[in-house]
C-alpha cells in the first residue's frame, strides 16, 4: 500500500510541479519503458495534496470521495492518514466491493440497484458498514419492495438535504439533486423515515456545489470569476443559516452519527459551518486541471496521463494517438484535457481532442517526432481511471510500483 504519511526527501515532495521544464521531463523520464497510454501518479505531488487538503479542512474530517479517485489503494492509503475517515461512494455495488476492506461507507446518490440492494440486505457486515442516501419516501419503497422489513437487516439511511441558491433573479443555481430544500421539508422526511420499520436514520448530507465545484478565478475570463464569487459570497451565508435550521429539524427525530457537506473547492467554508461535522472530498487529491481556476487553492498535478505522437501529417503538425478522454459536464473547452508537455502545442480547432487521435500545432509540434511523448492532465480526476488499467507510481526520478484502478481490478460501476 503507498504511504502517504511520509514526509519523503527533497526530491521526492518539493514542489517541482511548479517547475513544467523539471516536473514532465522527469516522468517522462521516469514512464519510459512503459506503452501508452500512460497513466503518472507522482507520489510527492499526491503526498503535497492530502496534506494541503486537510489543512485547509482545518481539523474537520474529510469522507475520501472515491468517484473522484477509482483508485483502491490510494483510497486505503488515505485512510490510513490521520485526518481521512471514512468513503463517499457513488454506487451500491462500489460500496458493497469497498466494504471487504472499508467500514464506513455512506452512497452518495440514491440507488435503484435492486441485485445490490439484496446482497445489502441480506449481508450482516455490509449492513452495518453502508448507509444509502435517500431523499424520499419512494426510494424506501424500492427496498421494502426487494426485501420487506423482518426478512431483511436494517438498512442504515442519511437523508439528503437540497444545497442550491434560489437566488433573486438568477433563480437556482447548483445541482439538480434532492427535492428537500426547507428546513420543515427536512423535518418532516425524517419523523416519516424513523417512523418506517428496518430503517435508521444515521446521517445528513448537503453538497454545496455552486461553491465547492465552480471556479471562482477562471483564467482569461474574469467577468465570470467576479460573478461566481459574487454568488458564492451569497449563497454560502444562505445555506450555512438554512442546513443549521434544518439538521436542527432533522435532530429532533434522530441522532445523527454525521453531518456531510463541502468538496474539494469549499473546505475552508465548509469546516467552519459548525453543524458540519465531516466534508466529502477527493477531486483536489489528484489534481485535474479544473481545479486551476481557483483562487484560493494550488493542487499540484498529481495525476496525468501521456500518449504517443504516431505521424508527422505535415511540417508544421504532429498527430497523437488518442486523447479524447471528455469530463463529464456541460460540452465545452473546459471539458478537454489539456496538453501540458511540451509547452507551445495547441489542438486543431476543427478536430481537438478525437477518440482515436488528436492532431496539434503549434511551436513545438515542428519538434515532435513519431514515438514522442506528450502529456495531458484530465478536467477532473476520477474520469481519468476509467481510460487505464492501471497508474505508475512515481517516486523521484523513477516509477516505483504499478497500481491497478477500478478498471484494472476488472470493475467498471458507472
Amino acid at each position: 500500500m503507498l504511504d502517504l504519511r511520509k514526509t519523503g526527501s527533497p526530491t521526492t515532495d518539493a514542489a517541482s510541479w511548479r517547475t513544467p521544464a523539471d516536473y514532465w521531463p522527469r516522468l517522462t523520464g521516469a514512464t519510459a519503458h512503459l506503452d501508452a497510454p500512460v497513466g503518472a501518479l507522482h507520489l510527492g505531488a499526491l503526498r503535497h495534496n492530502a496534506l494541503d487538503m486537510l489543512r485547509r479542512a482545518n481539523g474537520t474530517p474529510i469522507r475520501v470521495a472515491s468517484k473522484s479517485i477509482r483508485v483502491r489503494s490510494v483510497i486505503e492509503s488515505l485512510l490510513a492518514m490521520p485526518g481521512y475517515e471514512g468513503v463517499l461512494a457513488y454506487t451500491l455495488a462500489e460500496a458493497l466491493w469497498l466494504a471487504d476492506t472499508v467500514d464506513d461507507i455512506v452512497v452518495g446518490y440514491p440507488t435503484a440497484e435492486r441485485a445490490s440492494l439484496r446482497r445489502l440486505a441480506t449481508d450482516p457486515v455490509a449492513a452495518a458498514r453502508i448507509t444509502l442516501m435517500v431523499d424520499s419516501p419512494a426510494q424506501l419503497d424500492l427496498v421494502d419492495a426487494v426485501l420487506p422489513p423482518g426478512r431483511r437487516e436494517t438498512i442504515r439511511v442519511c437523508l439528503e438535504l437540497d444545497a442550491s441558491w434560489d437566488a433573486p433573479v438568477l433563480g437556482h443555481l447548483g445541482v439538480r439533486r434532492s427535492p428537500v430544500h426547507a428546513p420543515a421539508d427536512a423535518g418532516a422526511l425524517a419523523a416519516y423515515i424513523v417512523r418506517r420499520p428496518g430503517f435508521a436514520l444515521v446521517g445528513m448530507m448537503s453538497y454545496e456545489a455552486q461553491i465547492a465545484g465552480v471556479v471562482n478565478r477562471p483564467a482569461g475570463r474574469p467577468v465570470d470569476g467576479a460573478v461566481n464569487r459574487w454568488m458564492q459570497s451569497r449563497s454560502m451565508p444562505e445555506l450555512l443559516e438554512r442546513r443549521a435550521r434544518a439538521v436542527a429539524a432533522v435532530r429532533e427525530h434522530a441522532e445523527l452519527e454525521f453531518v456531510n457537506g463541502g468538496g474539494t473547492g469549499s473546505l475552508e467554508r465548509t469546516s467552519a459551518d459548525p453543524a458540519i461535522t465531516e466534508i466529502a472530498a477527493g477531486s483536489g487529491l489528484f489534481g485535474g486541471h479544473l481545479f486551476d481556476g481557483y483562487e484560493h487553492f494550488t493542487p499540484a498535478p498529481a495525476a496525468a496521463f501521456a500518449l504517443d505522437v504516431v505521424r508527422r501529417p505535415s511540417a508544421a503538425h504532429a498527430t497523437i494517438l488518442g486523447g479524447g478522454w471528455v469530463a463529464s459536464g456541460p460540452p465545452a473547452p473546459d471539458r478537454l484535457p489539456r496538453i501540458v508537455w511540451p509547452e507551445g502545442l495547441v489542438m486543431e480547432p476543427r478536430e481537438m481532442a478525437g477518440e482515436v487521435q488528436t492532431p496539434v500545432s503549434g511551436r513545438a509540434a515542428r519538434r515532435l517526432g513519431v514515438g514522442d511523448r506528450v502529456w495531458f492532465r484530465h478536467t477532473k480526476s476520477g474520469e481519468l481511471a476509467e481510460h487505464l488499467n492501471e497508474f505508475a507510481v512515481v517516486d523521484g526520478d523513477e516509477t516505483v510500483e504499478t497500481i491497478p484502478t477500478y478498471r484494472g481490478e476488472g470493475k467498471a460501476f458507472l
